[in-house]
């Protein structure tokens, strides 16, 4: 019997669709799953949970959102919620979306003061920034003479956001993003379960010390952490560090939860089920973690 709890899906930045993931996880002999794409649970629908049913697989609702510390972007999991929670959805929208809200507002503010923004082209750009929008106002001809008015020069793009575009500036916009706490707490009232996910990645990645990511632990407060996760590098290393973050889990008085945090085949990182590396968990083990979710 296998667990997966985090997979992405083309909902997200997955390279299968949720019915190809379901099929992959059939075949892998996984009992139970879940797919935790970014921000969105559009991959939740009846017939999803029949087709996984149709296979003999339990699917638990997840979603995996992205939050934003003082150091480094973290990933929240929630698990179990209400599917049919609006309000739940809704800030999940607003958090998938952020920075596309952010231009269009922003966009409004520029144009009350006179700036011509090409909106349509910017919004075509995934991840777009202040320095995005700054390039477009200043490389527009039709900015010029407005401009040179107000700056005495064409600005750069750096002079453009620190006059306009920064905090108490006339085009300032407060761009939506949450804290790890804030994700806990949209989870908890959609009735769901909170887990931090893969504490191993930000060791690796962005050189969190265990005492940063025990400072995250404690502000948030989850449920559960994501202990059971294999971490490969930009250089394809890997690392199994399972048993030192099952004892974080431990010490914090908190369950643990498994997941391979599939995108795609790859060769590299682990598929659904861990099938292809060095790691399996136990029936009973299996099945604490799914009493701890459900």
């Amino acid at each position: 019997m296998k667990i997966d709890l985090h997979m992405h899906t083309t909902m997200s930045d997955g390279a299968f669709t949720p019915k190809q993931v379901i099929d992959m996880a059939y075949q892998n002999g996984v009992k139970y799953m879940s797919i935790s794409d970014h921000d969105t649970i559009e991959s939740y629908n009846e017939e999803l949970f029949q087709y996984a049913e149709s296979k003999g697989i339990k699917l638990i609702p997840a979603v995996e959102i992205s939050t934003k510390t003082d150091k480094v972007g973290i990933h929240v999991l929630g698990y179990n919620y209400d599917l049919k929670n609006q309000e739940f959805r809704d800030r999940l929208y607003q958090i998938r979306n952020a920075r596309h809200i952010y231009l269009h507002e922003v966009g409004e503010k520029l144009a009350e003061l006179g700036y011509k923004l090409n909106v349509e082209e910017l919004d075509k750009i995934d991840a777009v920034t202040k320095a995005h929008i700054s390039l477009d106002i200043i490389n527009c001809k039709e900015n010029q003479e407005l401009l040179l008015k107000n700056f005495g020069h064409i600005p750069n793009k750096g002079e453009f956001i620190e006059a306009v575009m920064n905090e108490n500036c006339p085009a300032y916009v407060r761009k939506t993003s949450v804290t790890p706490k804030e994700a806990a707490e949209i989870i908890r009232a959609a009735g769901g379960k909170v887990v931090l996910a893969h504490p191993v990645a930000y060791a690796h990645e962005d050189n969190l010390t265990e005492e940063d990511i025990q400072k995250i632990v404690d502000s948030m407060n989850p449920d559960g952490i994501e202990a059971n996760y294999i971490y490969v590098d930009s250089s394809n290393q890997m690392f199994n560090e399972v048993e030192k973050w099952r004892k974080f889990a431990e010490k914090n008085h908190k369950f643990v939860t498994c997941g391979s945090d599939f995108h795609n085949r790859d060769g590299i990182r682990p598929e659904i089920g861990f099938v292809n590396v060095d790691f399996s968990l136990t029936d009973e083990e299996i099945e604490e973690i799914v009493k701890n979710l459900i």
